[in-house]
């Protein structure tokens, strides 16, 4: 599954371009073809196809493609069952599994990588159980996040984990990355609302992990090993969250200022005044104006930079009034936002990463340094951008240290260009080198996928990636879950 989940915002088209034919993936052998009837036979009608189209459209996820491949064949399941035929006959015939949602992850988490099968979870679409007296539900991976919140809604609760894609990513998928979101600097990341699984397990098997209630602590905690593993040690196919009150009231603050290292000089100033807001989002220069551009409005002249802060609950009015003071005596300039361009402010951060789709030649990045050296970190971005001659926006998930820069160049193509795509992947390993001198992680929220593991090893010592691998094996012996990923 991928981070924040389907096809969604990647158009056949799209990956057309970055996937011409089969390419080394030749047509399916003769034992590659008894798996197929084998496998479509047990599913019933409607359940999978080998139309190239549909795989095109379900090869990869919205990551730029390292390794390009064509899956065998292209499965939904509809219920547990049918994931545990999916498996079982998969393991029979050692054929990789790449399970996914909706296929908005940036990583390449949910790429198809080569003789494998993707396994579409998006069918799996119930909540099963919502219950407001113990604040939990319990659903099935494909579901939306944005519909859990809606039924959530209907009786004063919320699923706190917002990503930006939760109008179209998947619960499952989510889950698979430990998706974040924008209210993470209140309510945490996905990992910290989930309280039990549903996995089939790379034999067929079915275990539930975690507990019903909010406290428990039997046993290692299965779940958190779960949460975050990238579809590399099972197949979720229930996931059971604890939800949290949906906030009465909501004020939000935009305060712009002259230049982005003021704005994250801002987030610290609101940290010492020891105020909790929901959201905390910073937005530099050059996203404003492709804001701007894409929906005509006039950001970039109230200022060179954004910072966004939401307070929730019953004291988010004077929780607001401290921001309010505390941002303005930093030199910004403060609104107190009507609630129509509030909620307007919100969204257009949700769809600042832009509606292009990451390739050799735009990559945005997904960084988490202590808030303590967000000034000094964006000095360094801007720094490594104009060194390498390379393009640069930010954005950031600001109360907790994520940032979110995008480094791109104006595409011509790898043969014309090719000391372009040198600087720019310099650019990108001079940041993720910097961010972890500054204490960082190379991925805050976006997962390793396939994309990320050339730094993976910058970050984490051999002794602690070979654990990571034995435990790997242990779920997995034969390696058929989503191999070449996370780790």
């Amino acid at each position: 599954m991928s981070d924040e989940t389907a096809v969604a915002g990647t158009s056949v088209e799209n990956i057309k371009e970055r996937t011409v034919g089969r390419g080394e993936d030749a047509q399916p052998s003769a034992a590659q073809r008894t798996f197929l009837q084998e496998l479509e036979a047990g599913l019933g009608a409607g359940k999978m196809t080998d139309d190239e189209e549909t795989l095109t459209m379900y090869s990869a996820d919205q990551g730029p493609i390292l390794d390009r491949h064509l899956p065998l064949a292209v499965v939904w399941a509809e219920s547990v069952e049918d994931v545990q035929h999916i498996v079982r006959s998969c393991a029979a015939h050692q054929v990789p599994i790449v399970a996914r949602g909706a296929g908005t992850g940036v990583s390449g988490g949910a790429h198809a990588t080569q003789g494998c099968i993707v396994l579409s979870l998006e069918r799996m679409n119930r909540i099963l159980d919502l219950n407001p007296d113990d604040e939990t539900a319990v659903v099935e991976p494909g579901v939306i996040n944005a519909d859990l919140n809606a039924a959530a809604a209907e009786h004063g609760l919320m699923y706190a984990p917002d990503p930006a894609s939760y109008k179209m990513s998947t619960i499952g998928g989510n889950v698979a990355t430990n998706a974040g979101g924008l209210r993470c600097a209140k309510y945490g990341v996905t990992r910290d609302s989930v309280l039990a699984l549903d996995v089939v397990m790379a034999d067929g098997s079915l275990m539930h992990t975690g507990h019903q209630t909010f406290k428990g602590v039997a046993g290692y905690d299965l779940t958190a090993l779960l949460v975050g593993s990238e579809g590399t040690l099972g197949i979720v196919v229930g996931v059971t969250v604890r939800l949290k009150y949906l906030p009465r009231e909501i004020h939000t603050i935009a305060a712009f200022y002259q230049d982005f290292r003021s704005a994250a000089a801002g987030v610290l100033a609101v940290g010492r005044a020891r105020v909790q807001p929901a959201i905390m989002e910073l937005l530099d220069n050059g996203t404003l104006v492709q804001l701007d551009e894409l929906h005509g409005g006039d950001l970039q002249k109230r200022g060179k930079s954004l910072l966004l802060i939401q307070t929730d609950g019953f004291g988010a009015a004077a929780e607001a009034d401290v921001v309010r003071q505390v941002l303005a005596e930093g030199g910004a300039t403060v609104t107190t936002e009507a609630s129509a361009e509030a909620e307007m402010l919100v969204e257009l951060r949700r769809n600042s990463r832009g509606v292009e789709v990451d390739d050799e030649f735009r990559v945005g990045e997904d960084i988490a340094v202590p808030r303590s050296r967000l000034v000094d970190f964006v000095a360094e971005l801007e720094a490594t951008a104009d060194r390498f001659q390379v393009r640069l926006k930010v954005v950031a998930h600001a109360g907790d240290g994520n940032l979110h820069p995008t480094f791109w160049m104006d595409r011509v193509d790898p043969t014309t260009d090719a000391d372009a795509l040198q600087r720019l992947n310099a650019a990108l390993d001079e940041s993720i080198r910097v961010g972890l001198e500054m204490g960082g992680t190379i991925t805050g929220e976006h997962g390793v996928g396939q994309y990320k593991l050339r730094w993976l090893g910058l970050e984490q010592p051999e002794p602690v990636r070979e654990l990571q691998r034995r435990i790997k094996e242990l779920f997995d012996p034969q390696g058929i879950l989503n191999p070449g990923k996370a780790i």
